[in-house]
């Protein structure tokens, strides 16, 4: 496996596996082009070199919202929408060919006739049943397209497609590498898991422990300390003998939870709960609320988000340490009336980066969405672009994306 900078792309066509899979609204302009930003890096250095490109992508889930019919809608998932969006990246003066296939007769000919400097953005890779399965037919027609392989795809890394893990089986080792954000996600998770600076602190939210059972396990063995918070939280006290309303829980876990919490005193590691949350008389934006204790919400009452004295011991934890990881949101994040939580562990995070020298790694949709609204992304260490990736990737998995390519 080769760095970017170690491949020799002059006169090469570099097939490019990026995560472009942005946002669309209704009438489908992108609302969100984070994601086409961070390949940019990647994109232009190929160029800049003397290489052409052709982008693969997946763009949502094509096979799971089926027309009437029961056809995939492909024009609402193709990747044309990107097209005209990604010459305005690339400052106007690249064209950017669509090819309105992942492979066959049109992409190839497609292909062949690239001069250095030239880009081809093809079609959604999963219009084709050969990208989720892995399949090797799939995989060998869109490698006959490139010379040199490149994924910088880090959040569909945790992914074994076509893609994303089995096409880099028909390019050499010398032929191969991680595009700029790859590498910058495994190189930020690396230090996290590999060689923190402590004290590190770990906030973990979501509805779900479920979710989270492996990231658990294993911050126990690193972190200083551990925050919990969001849904999963109420399932950790009912299990100590709390009272919880109608908070969501996890009642097959209450079991896995105390033996979590005796795990985290035999390692020494501090587990932090809220102790007060804001309840609601329903799970909806306009809801009675009122501010109880964690362990003590009334019946036919949820708690939706982490109260003040919450806020304050998490918050007075995240200012001593200097390794910080976030995933997960402390509350119904999507809810205004609850999202404070959340958007005060942002501005704690960021406090503790630019004043306590802390290095603070985010990951998880929400986490991201905190920081990015309130403004704070240039104020953290890391924003990884792979909410799932980022997770397995925590966890200790081995992601089938950067396994493929070390070989």
């Amino acid at each position: 496996m080769a760095a970017l900078e170690d491949l020799h792309i002059e006169g090469k066509r570099v097939l490019l596996r990026v995560d472009f899979n942005v946002p669309l609204d209704e009438n489908f302009v992108i609302t969100d082009d984070t994601r086409m930003r961070a390949a940019l890096p990647t994109i232009q250095y190929i160029l800049d070199h003397g290489g052409s490109v052709i982008i693969m992508s997946h763009l949502g889930r094509p096979k799971k919202n089926l027309l009437p019919n029961g056809e995939m809608d492909r024009f609402r998932f193709s990747l044309k929408h990107l097209q005209n969006h990604l010459v305005d990246l690339l400052g106007g003066e690249v064209h950017v060919k669509f090819s309105n296939e992942s492979v066959g007769k049109t992409a190839k000919l497609m292909a062949d006739k690239m001069s250095p400097g030239s880009v081809i953005l093809l079609e959604n890779t999963r219009f084709y049943k050969g990208e989720t399965k892995a399949y090797t037919t799939f995989a060998q027609a869109l490698a006959e397209l490139g010379d040199v392989y490149v994924n910088d795809a880090f959040g569909s890394a945790h992914r074994d497609h076509a893609s994303t893990s089995t096409v880099a089986k028909y390019f050499k080792p010398e032929e191969r590498g991680f595009g700029f954000l790859m590498q910058a996600e495994i190189d930020n998770a690396s230090k996290v898991l590999n060689d923190p600076e402590h004290p590190v602190i770990a906030i973990t939210g979501g509805a779900k422990v479920s979710d989270k059972l492996l990231l658990l396990e294993r911050l126990i063995d690193f972190a200083d300390t551990i925050i919990v918070g969001g849904g999963m939280a109420y399932t950790f006290v009912k299990a100590q003998g709390g009272s919880i309303g109608d908070s969501i829980c996890e009642d097959d876990k209450l079991d896995y939870v105390l033996d979590l919490l005796e795990k985290a005193k035999e390692k020494n590691t501090t587990l932090l709960l809220p102790v007060d949350n804001v309840a609601a008389d329903k799970f909806a934006p306009d809801a009675q609320t009122k501010l109880v204790q964690s362990n003590s919400i009334p019946d036919n009452w949820q708690g939706l988000d982490i109260g003040p004295e919450s806020i304050k011991q998490f918050s007075d934890a995240i200012s001593k340490a200097k390794t910080i990881i976030w995933n997960g949101p402390m509350g119904v994040f999507e809810f205004e009336a609850f999202a404070t939580g959340t958007s005060e562990i942002a501005k704690a995070v960021a406090k503790a980066t630019q004043e306590n020298g802390a290095f603070s790694l985010i990951g998880g949709g929400d986490s991201v969405s905190a920081i990015k609204k309130n403004g704070l992304a240039d104020q953290v260490s890391f924003v990884s672009t792979g909410g799932g990736a980022m997770l397995e990737f925590l966890e200790g998995k081995k992601l089938p994306g950067i396994a493929s390519i070390e070989g």
